[in-house]
């Protein structure tokens, strides 16, 4: 007998994934531009810590708030949906076979072929198979709120306490520079290592979350330069 076919997707990473890698450059970009805004403004370097420490932790709030509503959001309308066919189901078990069957069909098999398929789904889980071939809710896809809004929250803070880092170990003059160049290798690092657990491109994922940054920290500290000048 051969052995068989062991395979890892990395579409099962999808739930956690894209919330990390939103939580770490969302906490990397926001708390670096802050620190570079707020030093160009020729503030001390206290003043910068206390900016750098309200950012991170009124940020990894904010987006364990926000991921929590939004994916709750999302979490809702599937246990509508399912719901529903779940009634619909009940009320109207042939038209919902027939239902499945076309969707086979539009797949390429045969009619009856599709029908004999949809007969053996049903037969074992109705609601599931509808749910994953009628409306695409699965257990890898499934909208999970309080891991969602966790992993978002710590990697955040993960991401904002680098600049953090950086700052509080350089003296004020070049804490500017300092910032902005680190934060710079950290999200080329946090672009290569979001590509390599998402299986994407490498170069690619690595310029894009750079120059977005960049073009963040750099529009934050000429506004920031610009007020510290007027004020």
């Amino acid at each position: 007998m051969r052995p068989v076919h062991s395979e890892r997707h990395l579409i099962n990473r999808i739930g956690w994934l894209r919330a990390a890698v939103l939580g770490a450059n969302d906490g990397l970009v926001s708390t670096a531009s802050l620190i570079v805004g707020v030093a160009a403004s020729a503030a001390g370097p206290g003043e910068v810590l206390v900016a750098g420490c309200a950012g991170l932790v009124a940020g990894a709030m904010s987006m364990a708030a926000g991921e929590y509503v939004s994916v709750s959001s999302q979490s809702d309308t599937e246990r509508a949906d399912l719901e529903r066919e779940r009634g619909e189901l009940a009320s109207d078990p042939t038209a919902e076979r027939e239902e499945l069957a076309r969707i086979y069909v539009d797949r390429g098999l045969d009619h009856a072929l599709a029908l004999q398929v949809a007969d053996q789904l049903m037969a074992k889980d109705a609601l599931g198979a509808h749910a994953r071939d009628e409306l695409g809710i699965s257990e890898i896809t499934a909208a999970r709120p309080v891991q969602a809004a966790l992993t978002s929250a710590a990697t955040f803070s993960a991401g904002a306490a680098l600049p953090l880092l950086v700052a509080a170990l350089s003296p004020g003059p070049v804490a500017v520079y300092a910032v902005s160049a680190a934060s710079l290798l950290f999200l080329a690092g946090l672009g290569a290592l979001g590509a390599k657990a998402g299986g994407a491109p490498l170069m690619r994922a690595t310029a894009r979350v750079t120059f977005w940054g960049a073009l963040a920290m750099a529009v934050t500290a000429g506004i920031g330069s610009l007020v510290g000048k007027a004020v």
